[in-house]
């Protein structure tokens, strides 16, 4: 279905049902009297009554016109053909598809699939002007029966406000949905795993060894703790880097900067948000990681290029405006008052900042400290690229390490099944680290709402 030509219809139907409803609403407005709804309302649900009908017209061509295609594809086949299964079948009709389509196929063409491919370009041609007409007949038909429901008592704002709502309320059960379904598939693929695996082993396991065994009822070994430790680490040390740097910043830019330095400087650090995390990755694989390994040989300390210090310095230098950001909001957001009664009781600038106003900020730094610290365990292409993906219980920082991302990242990389535990058990470490961020960020929001000081 060409998309353009639907877009075309449903613009012009709309706009020619508004006109309409706002014109003869005025044409009905008694005189010296008045409507209960303003003539744009009225035009508003003409536009509404008409696009409902041809917009369920387009639906249900969607839901069942790959269907109908496929049927009318079987029936001028050659009876030896259609009556193949199987993948047979489905290779028949992709190539009359494709011969429709005009792109050509592999090899030479029989004249049974000619003659099917030019049916079937007639059939499409046919249905879709066919379904043009209906939903602009069923438009044009619900337009003018709107139009004759204008009168002085119509309540048509109540009824656009009506729609607006479903609307809303559509939109916010599609999010609740999409959450709860995520949810729903990490739990039963999870379960599933967990047959195969113990989840004492699993959760106090300390080897990580996913190897697959055909003897016995062997499948490897996975402990959740070297992965869940490199987790740890990697993020304790972006949220070392990014908590100072990005607190000092926020500090600055909202207690001491100018304004002019203030709009130039912000918008400079949050541009760090917009990079890509996979260009975070390289920059971390091809210049952080040789500088510190670099550094440690000068100091003779074994520095990998690819270990827990690089993922966590350059997770932590890209969770910077994260921090400073919100710091800066929740700063400026205590009141002036408040600042400028320390100053006139003779408190200088910094004690200022560091008795008055970070106190009163507390709870909104410190709900912004977990959520970035949220958003650091839960990274992945930096991690990937520049952690090593050693999953071993290690101290030492200089030394790779992997993550619950990275090895989930392994385990669906290639070819897998589904069935296996080897695949399996990223649903379970999936699962895992929804948990963590989870309880992260409800600890965040209970000590934002616990703590917050509400001012006038």
């Amino acid at each position: 279905m060409n998309s353009a030509i639907v877009a075309v219809l449903l613009l012009v139907l709309m706009g020619l049902a508004y006109q309409i409803g706002w014109s003869r609403s005025h044409g009905v407005a008694p005189t010296g009297g008045r409507l209960h709804s303003r003539p744009n309302y009225h035009g508003a649900l003409t536009a509404i009554w008409a696009l409902v009908p041809a917009l369920l017209v387009f639906g249900l061509w969607a839901l069942f016109g790959d269907t109908a295609s496929r049927a009318f594809i079987i029936s001028n086949l050659p009876p030896e053909v259609s009556s193949l299964g199987g993948q047979e079948l489905e290779g028949a009709i992709r190539r009359i598809r494709q011969i429709a389509s005009g792109f050509g196929v592999v090899g030479e063409t029989q004249p049974y699939e000619n003659l099917a491919g030019q049916a079937l370009r007639e059939f499409q041609t046919f249905s879709f002007a066919l379904v043009i007409a209906a939903a602009a007949g069923l438009g044009a038909l619900a337009l003018f029966a709107a139009r004759r429901r204008i009168a002085p008592q119509l309540r048509a704002r109540n009824e656009v406000e009506r729609v607006v709502f479903f609307l809303l309320l559509a939109c916010s059960a599609v999010a609740i949905l999409t959450t709860v379904g995520i949810v729903a598939s990490l739990l039963t693929e999870a379960i599933r795993f967990f047959t195969f695996v113990s989840p004492v082993d699993f959760f106090f396991g300390t080897v990580w060894n996913p190897r697959f065994s055909s003897v016995g009822a062997g499948s490897g070994e996975y402990g959740l703790l070297p992965l869940l430790w490199g987790t740890l680490m990697v993020a304790t040390i972006a949220m070392l880097v990014a908590l100072p740097i990005g607190l000092m910043t926020a500090i600055y830019l909202s207690q001491y900067a100018p304004a002019k330095v203030r709009n130039t400087v912000k918008p400079v650090v949050e541009i760090l948000a917009g990079i890509p995390t996979i260009v975070y990755g390289f920059f971390a694989l091809v210049t952080v990681g040789p500088f510190l390994a670099g550094i440690g040989q000068s100091l003779g300390l074994q520095i990998r290029a690819t270990s827990a210090m690089t993922a966590g310095i350059v997770m932590g230098i890209m969770i910077i405006p994260f921090i400073s950001s919100l710091s800066d909001d929740i700063l400026r957001q205590v009141p002036r008052a408040m600042r400028d009664g320390s100053l006139g009781l003779g408190a200088t600038q910094s004690e200022t900042i560091k008795r008055v106003i970070l106190p009163a900020a507390l709870p909104g730094i410190v709900g912004a400290f977990l959520l970035a610290v949220s958003r650091a365990i839960g990274e992945t292409m930096i991690v990937v690229l520049a952690a090593g993906n050693s999953p071993y219980l290690r101290l030492n920082l200089g030394e790779a390490v992997s993550t619950v991302t990275v090895t989930i990242v392994n385990q669906l990389t290639g070819d897998t099944d589904f069935a296996s535990p080897q695949s399996l058990v990223a649903f379970a470490l999936g699962l895992t680290l929804f948990a963590m961020t989870l309880v992260l960020n409800v600890v965040a929001l209970y000590i934002v709402r616990r703590y917050r000081e509400q001012y006038e």
